[in-house]
């Protein structure tokens, strides 16, 4: 029983991995179960045991790009301190998180709040989550610079968390475009410019 769930758990998480690089260039409608199993070389069969549904296997795609996402950029972004070192190495963890292609289509997030803005159901309500617990999360560590004295009191906050996200999505789609990375290079210079901390 215990290898039979080891063999499961890696034939999911292999399955999620190769869901996740699909999702980014072709979006989470591109995903379908009989597509992952001809890719991976699984059976149509094993794949809907893992997921039911192609709904539920959008759902777990998603919650796996959280996960990494998570290793990647919020984790180290928290070992930074306090105030605007920790803005600035989110932001620098997201843009290298984004070029250097973890994900095969960048950034996992910038590509799915694109497909689904104007949709309805589970998966959009779901994106829309995402997005607000980002925004609430960059609202928080701005708010931090302000408390530690980096950022003056009275800063608008919802401003620089639009600013800052519109940057990061620019810097996402521009190089994927045009296949230079230049554009993540502009976008951590005006980040640094706005917050003060070009030197």
């Amino acid at each position: 029983m215990d290898g039979r769930h080891a063999r499961g758990v890696h034939t999911r998480r292999v399955t999620l991995a190769r869901a996740v690089d699909i999702a980014t260039v072709d979006g989470l409608e591109g995903l379908t179960l009989g597509r992952l199993a001809a890719e991976l070389q699984l059976s149509k069969s094993g794949i809907f045991a893992h997921f039911g549904s192609k709904e539920e296997l959008q759902l777990a795609t998603i919650s796996f790009a959280e996960e990494v996402f998570t290793e990647h950029v919020l984790r180290p972004a928290f070992q930074a301190p306090r105030g605007r070192p920790r803005l600035l190495t989110l932001f620098d963890r997201w843009m290298d998180f984004s070029r250097a292609r973890v994900f095969a289509g960048g950034c996992f997030f910038t590509a799915v709040m694109a497909e689904f803005d104007a949709r309805e159901g589970r998966v959009y309500d779901v994106v829309v989550r995402w997005s607000r617990v980002w925004n609430e999360l960059l609202a928080r560590l701005i708010s931090e610079c302000v408390e530690e004295g980096h950022l003056p009191e009275g800063v608008d906050v919802d401003q620089l968390v639009f600013e800052l996200s519109a940057l990061g999505r620019a810097a996402n789609h521009d190089s994927l475009l045009t296949r230079q990375d230049s554009h993540y290079d502009r976008a951590t210079t005006a980040v640094r410019t706005r917050l003060g901390a070009s030197g």
